[in-house]
């Protein structure tokens, strides 16, 4: 990993300070997994507060702006679909005002984090009138610089992600949103759901971190396993979203690589594991273990009974188990010592039991 705890690279969302030194901030991204149902958001929130996930967020779309007349109107039958038409799916789905003041109002009691994709300017700024801790930006906008200056103009870290993008792309991003708005964090992602293994890239992690070293880096994952979100912590991650549900076999495109509620309690848990784990860094020795290092570690006995006033050879001493008394590493240092008391067969030396012989012809003369 070619990354310090002295970094500079911090953004504060919300009471969460997330920088190198940080545990990771979570994102459960419930998108339109609530089904258009607001009962069914708050129990998607609760679960998620009770996984222990930092932030749960929404989408937001104004979709007679945001599609072609098209687009919103071509028939839309398939198995996930919530109207005869793509423009009345995602109508079916879309919360209004009251809903979105219910749900952030609820999200504050609960002590999470509340915000959403803007997915267009009209939603933007529908969302900035809520006055939420950050934007979420995805990976479709990634080059739409219209919106990503719009947001940044907002002054609210905003959370960005990547899939199907270029460096040149997340470069050109970067360079729109910096000069305007420097609480940036740049999300690695792949665009596809869920994606095969071989196309996460986790160590793409590594390479923005390299390119843009003041900006904090995540992941937004797409895979339906935990295993991930924790590498990608150790490669520097400190944000993680992923998508959740209260069941994979509800109806939506989404809910397939969702995580469900035990799944993120695990990562959430994992997560907070190895933040912990890390440590500082000094090696140390520490009181747990000295107890199993006694029983497992080995000290210098005698091979054999030995009288007062012999002088050690190496074939005088042993080293067995267990440790506590003088360590196999000082063996050289207790050769030509001279015994001043009598030790019996497995006695573990003790240093008062030692003379050198300097000190024996010392006390001689």
């Amino acid at each position: 990993m070619n990354f310090t705890f002295e970094s500079v690279r911090q953004v504060t969302i919300g009471d969460y300070v997330i920088n190198d030194a940080s545990g990771c901030y979570v994102i459960a991204e419930i998108g339109h997994n609530h089904q258009g149902d607001l009962q069914k958001a708050r129990q998607l929130f609760i679960a998620a507060k009770e996984a222990g996930v930092n932030a749960v967020k929404l989408q937001k779309r104004d979709n007679q702006s945001l599609f072609t007349q098209d687009a919103y109107n071509r028939p839309y039958d398939n198995p996930n679909s919530f109207g005869g038409s793509y423009g009345e799916h995602r109508e079916f789905l879309e919360f209004g005002w009251d809903a979105y003041v219910e749900l952030q109002k609820f999200a504050n009691e609960l002590g999470l984090d509340f915000f959403a994709t803007a997915f267009d300017i009209p939603s933007a700024d529908f969302l900035m009138k809520l006055d939420p801790p950050a934007f979420k930006i995805a990976s479709g906008d990634l080059r739409s610089i219209p919106l990503l200056k719009h947001v940044a103009r907002f002054n609210k870290p905003i959370i960005l992600s990547t899939g199907g993008g270029t460096m040149e792309d997340i470069q050109r991003a970067y360079d729109a949103i910096m000069p305007i708005n420097p609480q940036l964090c740049i999300l690695q992602c792949t665009a596809a759901y869920p994606p095969e293994w071989s196309e996460i890239n986790l160590r793409v992690i590594e390479t923005l971190r390299q390119a843009f070293p003041a900006t904090v880096i995540g992941f937004s994952g797409h895979d339906s396993g935990i295993a991930m979100a924790v590498a990608a912590y150790m490669l520097g991650s400190r944000v993680v979203e992923k998508h959740f549900t209260l069941n994979r076999a509800m109806k939506g495109a989404d809910h397939k690589f969702s995580l469900e509620p035990d799944g993120m309690r695990k990562m959430v848990r994992d997560l907070k594991r190895v933040y912990t784990a890390l440590g500082d860094g000094i090696k140390k020795v520490y009181e747990s273990e000295k107890a199993p290092l006694e029983k497992m570690s080995k000290s210098i006995v005698a091979k054999r009974d030995l009288p007062a006033g012999h002088v050690l050879t190496e074939d005088d001493l042993a080293i067995k188990i267990p440790g506590g008394g003088i360590p196999p590493f000082e063996l050289e240092n207790l050769v030509n010592r001279i015994l001043v008391k009598p030790i019996v067969q497995d006695h573990m030396l003790k240093w008062n039991e030692l003379e050198k012989m300097e000190d024996a012809c010392l006390t001689t003369n």
